[in-house]
């Protein structure tokens, strides 16, 4: 039984402090996803701007991680904000948009994915009222704004210098460094290094702005110990590993342990 009040349960734990790991889907099998939360993350993020998942693909992940207890969010193509509606009125918790470098793009953003008057949503969330468990219509109007999280990617030079704006923007819940884009911009090109000194340089100032403007500072994170080193720099919501590191890890565990011996016993196939 999908419990009440999945979809919201995501803001609600941002807005208490808590902070959410993410199993970062990017292969296209949603039962991928299902997996990773079963085994303890708190949330999903089904990709589809670099990832495989296409729409009908993203809306099954949703399904699957409330089947298993637990909200989503989905990471749109570059500025394909009919398609976050469309999510949103699937159970989607969330829409995270990548290029989002200035005010003009973050508005836009709002304008997409929130309800009058805040933004210019249309109406249509039936399936996100199943998953809910709160078929109240007017409640959810009312709501469904602060229900639903807007987070916006910060991954280029102009997106950076222009963070405490767009996170002022009305609608726009939080940020989500994208690091091997912004390595890409802040060295002209010259290096990709998700985790290198350039963007180490910038995760206080992140983290700062959202804390300075009530918002959510996000990240996208390659691994367990990355996330962590995150987590303590004042971020709150993110990835720790991706769906293929998860299963390359345990691909590698495993093999170890049938040709050298010496590791502890598995979960015996199931």
């Amino acid at each position: 039984m999908i419990q009440t009040g999945l979809v919201s349960s995501l803001s609600e734990k941002l807005a208490a402090g808590e902070n959410v790991l993410l199993a970062w889907c990017c292969l296209g099998m949603p039962h991928l996803g299902e997996a990773m939360l079963r085994e303890g993350y708190d949330a999903a993020l089904f990709d589809m701007q670099h990832g495989s998942f296409d729409f009908a693909g993203a809306v099954r992940g949703v399904e699957l991680a409330a089947l298993a207890g637990k909200p989503s969010l989905v990471r749109i193509p570059v500025g394909d904000f009919a398609t976050a509606q469309r999510l949103l009125d699937n159970g989607c918790a969330g829409i995270v948009a990548p290029m989002i470098n200035s005010v003009a793009d973050a508005q836009a953003f709002a304008a997409n994915v929130k309800f009058p008057p805040m933004g210019e949503r249309s109406w249509g969330p039936s399936r996100t009222l199943q998953i809910e468990g709160k078929p109240d219509l007017m409640e959810f109007l009312k709501t469904g704004n602060k229900r639903q999280l807007a987070i916006a990617m910060i991954e280029t030079r102009a997106a950076l210098e222009a963070i405490d704006d767009i996170l002022a923007v009305p609608g726009v819940d939080g940020v989500l460094l994208g690091p091997a884009d912004l390595s890409i911009a802040l060295t002209n090109g010259g290096l990709v290094n998700a985790e290198g000194d350039v963007v180490n340089a910038e995760l206080e100032r992140i983290a700062g702005a959202a804390k300075r403007a009530g918002k959510i500072a996000s990240s996208f994170c390659g691994s367990g110990q990355r996330a962590r080193m995150l987590l303590d720099k004042g971020f709150q919501l993110v990835s720790a590993g991706l769906d293929i590191s998860v299963v390359r890890m345990g691909a590698r565990a495993e093999l170890k342990a049938a040709r050298e011996g010496g590791g502890k016993a598995g979960a015996g196939g199931y």
